[in-house]
């Protein structure tokens, strides 16, 4: 390309920008206030003329009363909480014959020389359950931690082994690892027979 078509290019775009970044300035009034009509009806009916200023708002006593649309910004909500957490707390593990206690429970048969070795327990209303190893049995027993205003949790007695004539059921409070879990003992034991102490 031709260096003088190119100079001659650049100088026209350069005047053209420095036209159009000159400022217009725009002689005139100010545009009238919009109308407002319903001042004006008023005044040609010969009423009062309203100025326009804010929409008048009543007021009622439900306005002020505690609702969900309008809440009390400084009301505590700290016992709420607590009665949250003094409430009833469920386990979360699987628990067998959750509704009795273990005293109510009966053994009534075992199988030891298959695996995983299994106990039948009958509860109060006749009916058989058949438990194994590692699982949780009976009504559990609520514990409070750290006085009277710790946490408060469950805890369940456990199948721990399964022998030739009884099942050993523990207990563990997972909050005082240091102390030994309960121990208990349930004795295969027919009806009718005579237990010598």
């Amino acid at each position: 390309m031709n260096r003088g078509l190119v100079v001659a290019m650049f100088a026209a775009a350069l005047g053209l920008m420095v036209v159009g970044c000159e400022e217009e300035i725009v002689q005139g009034q100010a545009p009238p206030p919009p109308v407002n009509r319903k001042a004006t009806v008023a005044a040609n009916d010969g009423g009062v003329v309203d100025e326009g200023g804010p929409p008048q708002v009543e007021y009622q006593e439900t306005d002020f009363a505690e609702t969900e649309r309008s809440r009390d910004p400084f009301r505590s909500y700290a016992s709420m909480f607590a009665d949250e957490a003094r409430s009833k707390v469920r386990s979360q593990r699987e628990v067998i014959l959750n509704q009795y206690a273990v005293d109510e429970l009966k053994l009534i048969g075992l199988v030891t020389r298959a695996v995983p070795h299994k106990a039948m327990l009958v509860d109060p209303t006749g009916k058989g359950h058949v438990v194994i190893r590692g699982q949780f049995i009976g009504r559990a027993e609520r514990v409070q931690s750290g006085g009277q205003t710790g946490a408060e949790y469950e805890i369940n007695w456990r199948v721990d082994r399964i022998r030739e004539g009884d099942i050993v059921l523990i207990r563990e409070d997972p909050s005082l690892p240091d102390v030994p879990s309960a121990t208990r003992v349930i004795p295969l034991r027919p009806e009718g027979s005579i237990v010598q102490e």
